[in-house]
């Protein structure tokens, strides 16, 4: 009987403690950055809150395919792909909804929430670094990660135009283009996926 792990147990367990970092402080920045999107009406804040919990529960999916079968991992990918996709329309669904019924976003808050999230989004990135080039379930939270990063850069451009200018359309632009994002980065995932 042959196994198909590639990781000894020191790397399966150093793996875990990682992604449980990982998913506890992305849930916590969820929660946070749910209650800023919402205090500073910024559609682009809360498009980024949303993708720390799509992140959350790709590490918590990685974390149950952690010293799985191969068709496992390659099964959790896949569903961290699918919430990824179902998360990037949901986040353009909520620009259509701001567009429609308008909204004040707050440029000072924005700034201040957008760069806690990418203080604690660039720590869990180079944490997960290594598993740039890992098993495809690994690699899909490297991918959410990447995804928060430019996201955060967007929402605090976008912060200190509306601060800067008042030119408040820039929080619904950046909240599409993260929502679009998100969905080319969930079709990544996917195609990984089916490749293996």
């Amino acid at each position: 009987m042959s196994c198909d792990c590639t990781n000894t147990k020191a790397e399966t367990a150093d793996d875990q403690k990682t992604l449980q970092i990982a998913l506890g402080l992305n849930a916590a920045m969820f929660i946070i950055g749910i209650a800023g999107g919402l205090w500073a009406q910024s559609t682009s804040l809360t498009a980024d809150a949303l993708d720390m919990l799509a992140d959350a529960s790709s590490y918590a999916i990685a974390l149950l395919a952690v010293s799985r079968t191969a068709n496992f991992k390659r099964i959790s990918s896949r569903w961290s792909g699918a919430i990824l996709m179902l998360l990037g329309l949901g986040i353009l669904l909520e620009v259509v909804h701001h567009v429609l019924n308008g909204s004040e976003p707050q440029g000072q808050l924005m700034i201040a929430f957008s760069l806690l999230s990418l203080v604690v989004n660039v720590t869990v990135f180079r944490m997960l670094g290594r598993f740039r080039d890992g098993e495809i379930h690994l690699r899909a939270t490297w991918i959410f990660t990447r995804v928060d990063v430019i996201a955060n850069v967007a929402v605090l451009i976008s912060g200190a135009v509306v601060l800067l200018t008042g030119f408040k359309t820039i929080d619904l632009i950046v909240g599409a283009m993260i929502g679009v994002y998100v969905i080319k980065e969930a079709s990544e995932i996917l195609r990984g996926s089916t490749g293996i």
